[in-house]
């Protein structure tokens, strides 16, 4: 059977990777799985300097999923690219880094000292950041904005750009194009829904920040959705994201039209649920007789 997968020119040994936010650095994980399974890891976003975060409380559960206003906190470039990097080079996987930044200027500082490592083998652009230049919207949400920062990070970028769409807009296939006209390797989706919750007895909400990012199961149909339309709207690769807990959702994602998924909010669960749906997906490929796991990409018409 081949697990294999390719984003652009990187070749994954099997469709499974981390969701960024939800696996650190992947060191954090190393002692409850073996790294070498995973098809890539996919770090947590990475600033130009250290982000301090939000104010506490900014994580809330919820039914079927959990709320998160954590505000990106990272302890920056050079201390990722001193400590964590480093580290990383002792295990056989891809690594992806997530870059994080309030203005485009930030991001590119990011890539700019990061093109250099080898052993990243992709950035991912998490453009659900605030745009302080243009009022703190988000860059996610404007195609235009989306096109620009695109094409701003791909003509410094030596490494393929994975573009993280947010699912908060009207129409995600407008915005997925615009990443693609840009000059997008590869797109992922979705990143959080913005949600609430209130603490019914203190009459006020449960977060610091009052919204937070809903992730988990109960995002799942959304995401599994706004996949299937963007594979019908670009011809780049997509990465499938979204409230996967088990080899089932991946799969499900896959024939909607993913090339591979990450895995968020599960390893908060299970630390070792990419490993479990590593091992499903075989387990599926064989009971159907699938030589090959890219057959059922996109097969759901």
């Amino acid at each position: 059977m081949n697990t294999s997968v390719k984003l652009c020119d990187v070749v994954l040994k099997n469709p499974v990777m981390t969701a960024s936010g939800t696996f650190g650095s992947g060191l954090e994980f190393a002692e409850y799985m073996d790294l070498n399974c995973l098809g890539a890891i996919v770090t947590k976003g990475v600033a130009s300097v250290p982000w301090q975060g939000n104010n506490t409380p900014r994580i809330a559960e919820t039914a079927s999923g959990m709320l998160n206003a954590v505000g990106l906190q990272n302890p920056g470039v050079d201390l990722f690219v001193n400590r964590d990097l480093k580290e990383l080079t002792k295990y056989d996987t891809n690594v992806i880094v997530n870059v994080c930044g309030h203005t485009t200027e930030e991001y590119l500082e990011v890539i700019e000292r990061l093109n250099s490592e080898d052993i990243i083998k992709m950035f991912e652009i998490n453009i659900s950041c605030p745009n302080v230049k243009e009022g703190g919207v988000a860059f996610g949400t404007n195609p235009v904005l989306v096109e620009k920062i695109t094409s701003d990070i791909k003509k410094l970028s030596k490494k393929p750009v994975i573009m993280k769409l947010t699912p908060n807009v009207t129409d995600i296939t407008e915005i997925a194009r615009a990443a693609e006209a840009g000059g997008a390797d590869c797109v992922s989706l979705i990143n959080t829904l913005t949600g609430m919750k209130i603490d019914i007895e203190r009459r006020k909400c449960l977060l610091a920040n009052k919204t937070g990012g809903l992730s988990g199961p109960a995002i799942k149909p959304v995401a599994v959705r706004m996949v299937y339309q963007v594979r019908k709207a670009v011809n780049i690769p997509i990465i499938g994201m979204g409230g996967i807990t088990t080899s089932e959702d991946a799969i499900e994602f896959m024939m909607a039209g993913a090339n591979a998924v990450a895995v968020g909010t599960a390893n908060f669960i299970t630390p070792k649920a990419t490993v479990d749906i590593i091992n499903g997906i075989e387990e599926f490929m064989q009971k159907h007789n699938i030589k090959d796991i890219n057959e059922i990409v996109g097969c759901v018409e």
